[in-house]
């Protein structure tokens, strides 16, 4: 599960992919063992749910170099892009819509065209955070 936006640029709208990724690791248990992995230029923290392993990445790049970070941590933990789960913002929808999307184009959106041109592969899940306009 990679948290999409800005590395060191929390609290901005385009960030909320990995805000959500905070929340989610603290509602697992697992937000005191985020680590860097330079490995894949991330913060990596692992959770196991309902016999699940879980990844979860904030990738430590801008925007546009997200998918550089998502594809090394794939090859790193040997997952496929349909094992990926990409959460980002979407600023086609209202504030704090939600939306889940399975492949398809990026739609404009930097970090998710980074993933699919690093991981040659448009068959991540997405999970679209609506930021609305401006």
């Amino acid at each position: 599960v990679a948290g999409l936006g800005n590395y060191g640029l929390s609290g901005t709208r385009h960030s909320v992919g990995m805000e959500v990724l905070d929340r989610l690791a603290r509602q697992l248990a697992v937000a005191e063992s985020w680590r860097v992995d330079k490995r894949c230029c991330a913060d990596v923290a692992l959770a196991a749910v309902h016999g699940l392993e879980l990844v979860l990445l904030k990738p430590r790049r801008f925007m546009n170099l997200n998918g550089l970070s998502v594809a090394s941590a794939a090859e790193i933990y040997s997952l496929g892009p349909e094992d990926i789960y990409l959460v980002h913002d979407d600023l086609d929808k209202a504030l704090g819509k939600v939306a889940i999307k399975l492949g398809g184009s990026a739609r404009g959106h930097n970090g998710v065209q980074s993933c699919i041109s690093a991981l040659h592969s448009n068959e991540m899940t997405r999970l679209r955070i609506g930021i609305g306009r401006p």
